[in-house]
């Protein structure tokens, strides 16, 4: 059941936003994002779905096919693709990637037969299957290039997630105070800074981030949104993700840590996703279009696109949440779940 709950969502966020007009391009102020070029999986119907994208230009990702099916790919700098990655142990058609660093080492994701999620490493070819000890289900989010890794972990199956960072065998769990579940998308290489979504109580999705000594920044929320996920940041602080705002458009969204941020949309379309940036400010997303496809795109950041005021945030030292029982409803997981 697991699973399908998660295949429906996916769906559902790649179908419900159409694509409005045609390409162009943002313009420029102080700074600004600029589209570079798009790109899709090799095959006839694909969604495309990049994840993060490391210095050289590598992006991690996945594709769902026409049957439903997810794989997860990664396209380098060349615009050459891999082939379609599938850990051995993914029963179900469910395989996907989330984060890659510099070394070209892959984490990611995939589901079995009960419906829960499992996590492994991806290096040279050769797959190692993670789960966080005693849990029952792992989903890594995140890798960075001295082995730092992210995720969330179920620990008894009810689906509320923790969030954690990994080394090694070491592993930091934290939850957002009151949150039903704690996802952690990516911490930089410095170490300065983690970022991710909680889902409250009611169900709403809001991010958050979490600095070098432990403190959770909380709700990131832009104006107007309904729901806020922060995917990725580089080295510079500088956070990508997106928010839906109560007309049902999904914005990319730009974040300056403590407060700042602003928005980009791809022209013409109801539903973009900035979801990893690198060092250089080369940003990977995806876009949706009329016939509800979604496909990827490169983007550049300049200078410091003009921002607003996120607003007050709470702030908390790290702390597990309130066991609750998951809303596992659309609305409660803003179309995703977890989000990508």
């Amino acid at each position: 059941m697991k699973l399908k709950h998660i295949l429906k969502s996916i769906l559902a966020v790649l179908f419900l936003f159409p694509l409005m007009g045609t390409f162009a391009q943002q313009a420029a102020k102080s700074g600004s994002i600029e589209v570079i070029s798009t790109f899709d999986y090799p095959g006839t119907g694909n969604s495309t779905l990049p994840q993060k994208i490391n210095e050289r230009g590598d992006v991690v990702g996945e594709f769902i096919d026409s049957s439903g099916v997810t794989r997860a790919f990664v396209r380098f700098s060349d615009g050459s693709y891999s082939d379609p990655i599938v850990d051995p142990n993914d029963t179900v058609g469910f395989t996907e990637g989330r984060g890659i660093n510099n070394a070209g080492t892959v984490n990611g994701d995939y589901a079995i037969s009960d419906g829960t999620l499992h996590s492994f490493f991806l290096s040279d070819g050769t797959f190692t299957e993670f789960d966080v000890p005693n849990t029952v289900q792992t989903n890594f989010l995140g890798l960075n290039d001295a082995g730092d890794f992210t995720g969330g972990f179920d620990p008894d199956g009810s689906g509320v997630f923790q969030g954690f960072v990994g080394h090694g065998e070491t592993i930091t769990s934290f939850s957002v105070p009151e949150a039903i579940s704690t996802f952690a998308y990516e911490i930089s290489n410095s170490k300065q800074l983690t970022v991710g979504y909680f889902i409250d109580a009611a169900g709403i999705l809001h991010g958050y981030f979490r600095d070098a000594a432990g403190t959770l920044h909380f709700p990131i929320d832009p104006t107007g949104s309904v729901g806020t996920v922060l995917f990725g940041l580089n080295d510079r602080n500088l956070v990508v993700g997106r928010y839906a705002d109560s007309a049902g458009v999904t914005h990319g969204l730009f974040f300056t840590p403590p407060n700042n941020f602003s928005t980009f949309d791809f022209p013409g379309s109801t539903f973009t996703s900035l979801n990893g940036i690198s060092d250089r400010g080369l940003i990977c997303g995806r876009y949706v279009d009329a016939s509800g496809i979604a496909h990827g795109f490169l983007a550049r950041v300049t200078g410091t696109p003009p921002t607003t005021s996120v607003g007050t945030q709470m702030k908390s030292n790290e702390s597990r949440s309130m066991v609750a029982p998951l809303n596992r409803s659309l609305s409660a997981w803003g179309g995703t779940g977890p989000a990508r």
